[in-house]
């Protein structure tokens, strides 16, 4: 087959041409010894862009949220997190390995919670209970459908954080996409969190590559614990450049893949038997289930296989799709007929 349409994920993207070339073309130095000019670039103008002081380039978005974890928290805390969130289900257990912490759970509306939520859950002072320290935010969230953290929410999540001495973090992984379909500026978001990763190798198309961003003295500390992880990289000023093209390039487009998320949703919503609802698609994720139908989501996804299509199962009946910049209108139309054929319509 000459070619896959690969909804699975938009980390499958592949560098430009353009791309490429500003990677082969990058200034580089040694990273470690903060020598490696394009890095400084790259993490000044996160920074910036993010409304923090400063910020650090490490590999992937799980290191940079579990730094975060790390650097917030001592062993025996407690992190106040969403129960479908990346951090706790996603990164291996790393809370408890790499920081000692334990995760307090929450359930949200589609990843949401709401502030209430959050003052019945801190622990009281006593010494019977572990101590209350951080509190982790997802946008957009990903077991959510992609939702949009509403910035009220978060503000008034972080009210009650600095109230109670409490710190937030935000896996902004995807805070680009957030951005994009609101107008609100990722420094809009970004204020009401103490720390913030976000991720350049998702819907932005690079390699690979995070950064956390924050205050210098909480950098520094991120940085520290970088070198203690494996994360310190050397001439990497390669990879930097493609994350610098990204946002030059990449940023706006990404309301494409909200336009072609949205009509994957709408086309599988006349499938008999599947359940979505395409108002639940704010950015480029598509989450539905497929019990109706009497197939399994691993059914439907190898059948899709042999029409060139490619999606992940994420339950017994649940399947996930997410757009992407090497998914085009015409590739939805396309997958739209396949799901017709493998399910079925009315």
């Amino acid at each position: 087959m000459a070619r896959w349409i690969d909804l699975r994920s938009d980390t499958v993207t592949r560098p430009t041409p353009a791309m490429r070339k500003a990677m082969l073309e990058a200034e580089v130095g040694d990273d470690v010894f903060g020598e490696d000019p394009t890095v400084n670039s790259l993490q000044e103008r996160v920074a910036q862009m993010l409304g923090k002081e400063a910020s650090l380039f490490v590999p992937s978005g799980t290191m940079a949220n579990q730094l975060a974890i790390k650097s917030h928290t001592q062993p025996g805390d407690e992190v106040i997190i969403e129960t479908t969130s990346h951090p706790y289900n996603f990164e291996g257990g790393g809370g408890a390995a790499l920081s000692g912490i334990q995760f307090h759970c929450l359930k949200g509306h589609r990843g949401i919670l709401d502030a209430s939520q959050i003052v019945e859950a801190i622990r009281p002072e006593d010494h019977h209970f572990p101590v209350t320290r951080l509190i982790c935010l997802e946008n957009t969230h990903n077991r959510g459908g992609g939702a949009i953290y509403p910035i009220e929410k978060m503000r008034e999540i972080y009210q009650v954080a600095k109230s109670k001495g409490l710190f937030v973090h935000l896996d902004g992984a995807r805070l680009w996409n957030a951005s994009v379909a609101t107008g609100i500026s990722p420094q809009e978001y970004s204020q009401w969190a103490d720390s913030v990763s976000v991720c350049l190798s998702k819907g932005l198309g690079a390699p690979i590559g995070s950064l956390v961003a924050g205050s210098e003295s909480f950098i520094d500390r991120v940085h520290r614990f970088r070198k203690m992880f494996g994360g310190g990289m050397r001439q990497v000023g390669m990879i930097a450049a493609a994350g610098l093209y990204a946002l030059d390039h990449h940023l706006e487009r990404l309301k494409q893949d909200h336009q072609n998320a949205k009509r994957l949703a709408v086309g599988l919503r006349e499938i008999k038997g599947v359940s979505l609802d395409p108002k639940h698609v704010e950015t480029n994720i598509v989450i539905f289930d497929v019990a109706e139908t009497g197939k399994t989501a691993q059914q439907v996804a190898e059948a899709m296989k042999h029409h060139g299509v490619l999606i992940h199962a994420i339950g017994k009946t649940q399947i996930r799709l997410v757009t992407h910049l090497d998914v085009t209108e015409e590739d939805i139309e396309t997958a739209l007929k396949a799901f017709g054929e493998v399910i079925g319509r009315r």
